[in-house]
Order: C-alpha cells, then structure tokens, then sequence
C-alpha cells in the first residue's frame, strides 16, 4: 500500500474515531499531494506524485514549515498554536521513515564518501546527491552538509 492510500484509510478510520486534529493534519497532506501534482501538471511533467520519494520530500517540507512555525509562536507567546503545529509535525512524521540518529548520520555520510572516493570538499556535491538517493527522508540534509564539510575539510 502506497502513502496515499494509507492516508486515505488513516483519514476515514480518524473521521470514524473523531480525532479533530488527527483528521485536520491528513487532509492538510492531502492537499499538499493534490497541490503538488496540479502544480507538476501545470509545469509540463506527465506524472502526478506517484512515487513515495517524492510524497516524503513534500512531508519533509511540510515539517520544516511547521517547526519554523513553532518558534515564532512560541517567540510570539502563543503556546496553544505552537502545540497545534507540534501536533501536526507528530501526524506527518508518523508517516515519514525513522530519522537517523546523529551517530548513524555520521557513519551513513562516512560511508557515502568511501563509497564515492570524495577526497576534498570539491567533492561535496557527489556526495550530497548519493546521500539524498539513499536517505531522502532519514536524515536533514543541512545537517548532512555539515558533517560531510566537516569530515572532507
């Protein structure tokens, strides 16, 4: 079962239970998918987000937003909203794979620059793009980025 038929039947057994927020966060995914491929349709391309990858790159987006979000709440000293976006987070990542840990993160950019043979940080680019092909959705790649400088400077 694809992502989206699993927020489908997570969004009718959520209407079934009455979990407002529960049910406020999957349709906000729903749109944000249905946003995305009229968007991909607009712009030429003849396939909606069908993959999973791609569904998880909108979800890692829609996280990010959300986080930035929480923050300026909090700054703003509404913590109700902050809590109505951390909610929100929890339902997307629910969807999401797991996160790596910064150890694993570490050891998953270590490996990708042996594998790639990356001597300098002239080759950061060769490896950011097998990071993203292999961990799209496990780890942050601004952090990524910083630890592949760190490990090739």
């Amino acid at each position: 079962m694809g992502l989206r038929d699993q927020i489908n039947d997570d969004l009718k057994t959520a209407m079934k239970a009455g979990d407002k927020r529960k049910v406020s966060a999957l349709r906000l995914m729903n749109a944000a998918i249905k946003d995305k491929d009229i968007n991909s349709r607009t712009e030429g391309h003849d396939s909606a987000l069908t993959a999973d990858p791609g569904i998880i790159d909108l979800f890692t987006k829609m996280v990010k937003q959300r986080q930035e979000s929480v923050g300026m709440y909090e700054q703003g000293g509404r913590p109700e909203l902050a809590q109505a976006e951390r909610d929100e987070i929890a339902v997307i990542q629910s969807y999401m794979p797991k996160q790596l840990s910064d150890d694993e993160a570490k050891a998953a950019v270590a490996a990708v620059i042996a594998a790639v043979g990356a001597a300098s940080v002239k080759d950061m680019g060769k490896v950011m793009a097998e990071l993203k092909a292999k961990y799209a959705g496990q780890m942050d790649m601004a952090k990524a980025g910083g630890i592949v400088k760190g490990l090739l400077g």
